[in-house]
């Protein structure tokens, strides 16, 4: 026999038509008003909230605050015109209660269970379970959900097994750092959790399982942004017999039916393409966000012509002169242009040179240089400039010139809204730099990770520039924002085994992290590629959010720490001695407690 508390609706349920039915509600005491005898409740849960009329003969004795647990039995009746609240979907009933019980009591919340609350993050995530009462998340983590659900649903139409990887696994570290584990029954080794499925899910090819996916979590150990977590969310999948046009068309065809289903929005294919030295070339940057203009220029032509001589001296260096042309429309104030200057230097730029553009000469500290006959109108033309446009320059080396315009693009992109919100802009950015030369350790690391597949597979041959490699990764990009990356593995083991040389992974090593990899490769390996997406921040996205945190249940802080739990936290002596752990960490002791 069932409980009598036990809900047969939920509280954004009833309406018009429910009116004279006995109903049982469960939930929260979202408020509480008192009328002389008669308290109005708000009744709350996920699905809504329904208003409830307590006379003071049913509540008896019974003591109701904010957040307590109830259940509530009575018939609902129809509210009078001036009464009805339009803004809620339950707002034409309510429940005349002839029976409440208490299910649990609360104290007083630390912060009011409100969608718009001024409240500190800490607090927030200190009590999150109460924080995920709110309605606003919860709408976020039910969009989540839908979102990967409908995610899910299109893998499978498109022939893809669901396959879960390992996460106890070997350390490999060639990216991020790895989060370690100790083992007890191995004494002095770790596993590591998964930074990706990366190797697995080629082992997965080479075992001919050719469509695979999986939702799968993801733990790296480091710094975080608005758009990281040390441990994350990816939809992750790989194919065999494939190149880089097959996954953008599984993808575009996923993400088409994704959105429809779980956003309600038609997306256009195929998606753009552009290369990364287009990218980086037009936008500065290797994410570039297409819902505006304000591309940047080459002025080289002009300025190895003209007579100022930081531009001269920049050119003769190797570097670059480019420059953004701002409409006039777009009206920029001198102390605009100075806040401008001051975030190109924090950037590493030596100053921010600019130009209000006329064809007699202009205004600003390069008008001079633009006096000569004709010079105003040549460099306006390469600047597809218009009288009244502000023209911003920056003359240094190439990366410096790129990196300072691409965040000055990205900034007066913010400053004058000029990106439409509701509009998605996706583009694909392929044929990054295969290899990345760090000065300070003097050697090559790859750009992408160490299975991406060359576009050459000679690797340059005998005298190779690696600097000038170009490998098969692709990353898909949406406003500004990367949503995921892969590549064409390399599935041919002497060409795995050469890169890692050039990485400078000497045999042993080579043997000790990835020998069963490159015994697996010489077992007859398929061409194959794959991709992985953020499911944390495709969501945030979906949503208008700019920050991950929102859409995930329980997050950790920008010092990876979980407020809630007081993760991490120290353990017990003998809990390490178990996984025959030593820290060089003294154990802090709690003071005793003054009398």
């Amino acid at each position: 026999m069932g409980a009598s508390w036990k809900r047969t609706h939920d509280c954004g349920e009833l309406r018009a038509a429910h009116a004279g039915a006995t109903v049982v509600l469960n939930g929260w005491v979202n408020k509480r008003r008192d009328h002389g005898g008669i308290y109005f409740l708000d009744l709350r849960d996920r699905y809504g909230i329904t208003q409830i009329v307590l006379p003071q003969k049913v509540a008896g004795d019974v003591k109701l605050g904010p957040e307590y647990v109830l259940s509530v039995r009575g018939k609902v009746t129809l509210r009078d015109g001036a009464n009805i609240n339009r803004e809620r979907p339950t707002g034409e009933i309510e429940i005349a209660v002839e029976h409440v019980e208490v299910l649990s009591s609360s104290p007083v919340p630390p912060f009011p269970i409100e969608d718009e609350i001024d409240t500190a993050l800490d607090l927030r995530l200190r009590y999150r379970y109460l924080d995920l009462r709110r309605g606003s998340l919860q709408r976020n983590l039910i969009h989540r959900s839908k979102f990967i659900q409908a995610m899910r649903r299109a893998f499978e139409r498109e022939g893809f097994l669901d396959i879960e990887t390992p996460i106890l696994t070997k350390a490999t570290p060639e990216g991020a750092r790895d989060y370690l584990v100790p083992s007890r029954v191995h004494p002095g080794e770790f596993y590591a959790l998964p930074q990706s499925p990366q190797i697995f899910k080629q082992l997965l090819m080479v075992s001919g399982l050719d469509k695979y996916f999986q939702v799968a979590r993801c733990f790296r150990d480091e710094d975080l942004r608005a758009d990281r977590q040390p441990e994350f969310t990816q939809l992750d999948m790989e194919m065999s017999f494939v190149d880089e046009e097959d996954i953008f068309g599984t993808w575009e065809r996923v993400l088409q039916a994704t959105m429809r289903e779980a956003c309600g929005v038609e997306l256009e294919s195929p998606f753009p393409r552009m290369t990364w030295d287009e990218s980086m070339e037009r936008f500065g940057v290797d994410k570039p966000d297409l819902r505006f203009g304000l591309e940047l220029r080459d002025a080289k032509s002009w300025a190895a012509d003209c007579e100022f001589q930081v531009f001269r001296n920049a050119l003769a260096a190797g570097g670059r002169v480019m420059g953004i042309t701002v409409p006039a429309a777009l009206a920029l104030s001198r102390k605009d242009i100075t806040t401008l200057e001051d975030g190109a230097k924090a950037l590493g730029a030596k100053g921010l040179a600019w130009w209000k553009a006329e064809k007699a000469g202009g205004a600003g500290p390069l008008a001079k240089f633009c006096v000569a006959p004709g010079s105003a109108e040549r460099l306006m033309a390469l600047m597809s400039a218009s009288d009244g446009d502000t023209i911003l320059f920056v003359a240094d080396r190439e990366a410096v010139v790129r990196k300072v315009l691409g965040d000055l693009r990205n900034q007066l992109g913010r400053k004058f809204s000029l990106a439409q919100s509701g509009t998605w802009k996706f583009t694909w950015v392929t044929s990054f730099p295969l290899f990345e030369w760090d000065e300070d350790s003097k050697r090559w690391f790859s750009a992408h990770h160490p299975f991406t597949a060359p576009v050459d597979w000679d690797l340059g041959g005998a005298n190779a520039d690696f600097a000038k490699l170009s490998s098969r990764a692709y990353d898909l990009v949406l406003n500004g924002w990367e949503l995921g990356s892969g590549s064409v593995r390399i599935h041919r083991a002497d060409v795995q085994q050469r890169i890692f040389e050039i990485l400078g992974i000497g045999p042993e090593e080579r043997q000790r992290k990835f020998g069963f990899l490159l015994e697996a490769l010489s077992f007859g390996a398929p061409p194959h590629a794959g991709f992985a997406l953020g499911l944390d921040r495709t969501s945030a996205l979906t949503l208008g959010l700019d920050n991950i945190r929102d859409v995930i249940a329980f997050p950790k802080t920008a010092s990876a720490a979980d407020l809630m739990c007081g993760a991490p936290s120290q353990v017990a002596p003998e809990q390490l001695a178990e996984v025959h752990v030593r820290t060089a960490v003294e154990a802090q002791v709690a003071p005793e407690p003054k009398a």
